[in-house]
């Protein structure tokens, strides 16, 4: 059973350079823009990937604008956590921060085991279909959750 769209989704991984910010754009391409949906990282010592960018590309899904945050710099630039409707853990520690994170709030955090492709494959072909990998289980999720997309704008 899917669930309906919440108001606001925030996507956390570990640095915010491959998983969330894949998570981001995904759904907002799938969802349009009626929820509100950033991501995050535990750190922000990485940009975004360019495997990652390679493989949303490929599905008309653009990355390369992404600049990468940090929970602490999200609460900087405004964005409180308490307003998200769902926060998706897409790694162990992500899942820990957010939780540690909203302990105080009303929030639900699920936790999304997806694949980090970073450091898999040898060869450029190995490490694409690695990335891939990562994007159709998050594609996967997204839809078990939320349906089909809606059609293209």
């Amino acid at each position: 059973m899917t669930n309906p769209l919440p108001q606001s989704v925030l996507f956390c991984c570990d640095h915010n350079a491959v998983r969330s910010p894949m998570a981001e754009a995904i759904m907002k391409k799938f969802y349009g823009t009626g929820t509100y949906v950033q991501s995050v990282g535990v750190h922000n010592d990485l940009e975004v990937d360019g495997f990652a960018i390679t493989v949303c590309q490929e599905m008309d899904v653009e990355l390369s604008r992404h600049r990468s945050r940090s929970f602490d710099e999200m609460e900087q630039w405004g964005d409180d956590l308490s307003s998200f409707d769902l926060v998706v853990a897409l790694s162990p520690a992500s899942q820990r921060r957010a939780l540690e994170l909203t302990r105080f709030f009303h929030l639900v955090v699920e936790y999304w085991p997806i694949l980090d492709p970073t450091g898999l494959g040898e060869t450029r072909t190995d490490k694409l279909a690695a990335y891939r990998q990562t994007r159709d289980q998050i594609i996967t999720r997204l839809k078990d959750h939320w349906g089909e997309p809606k059609e293209e704008h």
